[in-house]
C-alpha cells in the first residue's frame, strides 16, 4: 500500500481536524481562550504553508518532467 503524503498533507480537511483537536485539547485544559486562539491559528498557517510548498513542490516537478522528455525528442519529430 503506498500512501500519497503530499495529497494527505496538502488536505485543508486535515489541518482544520488538527487544528479542531488541538483547539479541544486546549479548552480541556482550561488554557486562556485567546492562547487557544493563537495556537489554532498558527497551526492553520503552518498548514497553508505546508500545503503550499508541498503543491508548488509537485506542480514544479510536474513541469520539469515535461521539460525534460520535450528536450529529449530528437528535431523533426
Amino acid at each position: 500500500m503506498n500512501i500519497d503524503w503530499v495529497r494527505k498533507l496538502t488536505s485543508r480537511k486535515l489541518w482544520l481536524a488538527v487544528s479542531e483537536f488541538v483547539g479541544m485539547l486546549l479548552v480541556a485544559l482550561n488554557v486562556a481562550e485567546t492562547v487557544a486562539t493563537q495556537i489554532v491559528a498558527l497551526i492553520m498557517a503552518g498548514g497553508a504553508v505546508i500545503a503550499y510548498i508541498l503543491a508548488e513542490g509537485w506542480v514544479d516537478a510536474s513541469n520539469g518532467a515535461i521539460t525534460v522528455k520535450d528536450e529529449a525528442a530528437p528535431e523533426g519529430e
